[in-house]
């Protein structure tokens, strides 16, 4: 069983109304890790930066205003698929990127290929009891 999914989209930074370039951003989905999705934003000129928030806020995000606290995710034209506002907050910082909604809904798609949405609990309790029996079945391979 594939064990992730990983992206690589386009985003415009907007650093100010006048100001806004595009970078690359990996997106990545764990089965370690099943109610998350994590966005590396790769900023010119620092280090890659790295964020986690749940794959259900990014789903709800595309299609309605979604978020609280450090997490913001909305679309800009409410009306269809549109691009995607993400607001990051750290205490008083703030950046603001945008991205085009289909590649988005691809990566979420695949996802739910691999772990459908609502069905994160049944994978942690299948992967618990799978090593619990494989090592139940070694300890007997071992003891006969």
């Amino acid at each position: 069983m594939r064990e992730s999914v990983q992206a690589e989209v386009l985003m415009s930074f907007l650093v100010s109304e006048e100001l806004c370039f595009k970078i690359p951003v990996e997106l990545r989905y764990e089965t370690r890790d099943p109610y998350a999705v994590r966005m590396t934003f790769h900023l010119p000129g620092d280090a890659p930066v790295t964020w986690a928030f749940g794959r259900e806020l990014l789903l709800d995000g595309i299609n309605r205003p979604s978020g609280d606290g450090d997490v913001h995710i909305a679309p800009t034209d409410p009306e269809g698929l549109s691009d995607v506002s993400i607001r990051l907050q750290v205490g008083g910082d703030r950046a603001l990127f945008r991205a085009s909604a289909p590649p988005l809904v691809a990566f979420l798609d695949r996802t739910d290929k691999l772990v459908p949405l609502g069905q994160e609990r049944t994978l942690g309790d299948f992967e618990d009891n799978l090593e619990a029996a494989l090592g139940r079945i070694l300890a007997e391979e071992n003891a006969g």
